[in-house]
C-alpha cells in the first residue's frame, strides 16, 4: 500500500476491479467475505478496513456491529468506495490514527500490494485498543503465486516461490488483478513473520477456498490487555 510516486498502482483500474469482482472474481471474493466475516469477533465502535479498495468487504464489517472507516492509498479505488464507505486516504505503513483508537482493523487481499507488509502489520497493531483485533484475509502463498500452477487436483511449485518482492509476471500469474498491478510475492515464513508482533500475539489461523488447495490463508491478532 505504499504508493509509487507517481502515484498508487490500482490508479486507473478501480472500475475494472470493481466489475471483475461481481464477475469473473466472484467466487473468490465470497470466500474471502465469509472468511472474513467468520475472525472478526461481534462488537461496536469503529473499524478500520486498510486497504479498502473500492469498499466490497465494508458491508461484512458493519453486520459484526462496527461503525467501518476504509483507507486506501488509491484514489481512484476511493473514488467507487466513497458511496460504500466513509473514506480517508492514507497510505497503510503511516496510518493518519492515534494509537489505540479502534477495536478492530481488517486487511483483505492486500499484502501482495505492500512494499513492507511488516510495517502494515505494526501500524495496525498500534492503532488497535487493548485487546482488539487484527483481520488479516490474503491469498495463500503457497498456492497462489507467480510460480504456482493451479490443477484440478491440486497444485505444481514451479521456481520462483522462495523469491520475496516484486516478482515479473509468469505463466502462472493470471489474467486479472495480479497481471495488471503486479505481485509482491512473500513465502509462508516471510508472511508469518511480518504478522508476529509482541504487542498483538496470533489468536487464529484459517485456510480457506480453492478446492483442492486453499486460495486464502487468513489468520487473526489479538492486542494484548492493558
Amino acid at each position: 500500500m505504499t504508493a509509487p510516486a507517481t502515484g498508487a498502482r490500482y490508479d486507473g483500474h478501480a472500475d475494472w476491479y470493481d466489475a471483475w469482482a461481481h464477475s469473473d472474481g466472484a467466487t473468490a471474493m465470497a470466500a474471502a467475505r465469509a472468511t472474513l466475516e467468520e475472525l472478526i469477533p461481534p462488537g461496536s465502535g469503529l473499524a478500520v478496513d486498510l486497504g479498502c479498495g473500492t469498499g466490497l468487504h465494508a458491508d461484512v464489517v458493519r453486520r459484526r456491529g462496527y461503525t467501518v472507516v476504509g483507507l486506501d492509498v488509491s484514489a481512484d479505488q476511493l473514488r467507487l468506495a466513497r458511496p460504500r464507505l466513509s473514506v480517508v486516504r492514507a497510505d497503510g505503513c503511516a496510518l493518519p490514527l492515534p494509537d489505540g483508537v479502534t477495536r478492530l482493523v481488517v486487511s483483505v487481499l492486500t499484502h501482495t500490494d505492500a512494499e513492507d507488509y511488516r510495517a502494515v502489520v505494526a501500524e495496525a497493531v498500534r492503532v488497535l485498543a487493548p485487546g482488539g483485533c487484527f483481520v488479516h484475509v490474503g491469498v495463500h502463498p503457497c498456492f497462489v503465486s507467480p510460480a504456482a500452477e493451479r490443477l484440478a487436483d491440486g497444485v505444481r511449485l514451479h521456481p520462483g516461490y522462495r523469491a520475496a518482492g516484486w516478482q515479473e509476471r509468469t505463466p502462472f500469474t493470471g489474467n486479472a488483478v495480479r497481471s495488471r498491478v503486479g505481485v509482491h510475492h512473500l513465502p509462508l515464513q516471510d508472511l508469518l513473520t511480518a504478522a508476529l508482533h509482541p504487542e498483538a500475539p496470533l489468536d487464529a489461523v484459517v485456510e480457506r477456498g480453492g478446492g483442492a488447495a486453499p486460495e486464502l490463508l487468513a489468520f487473526r491478532l489479538r492486542r494484548r490487555p492493558d
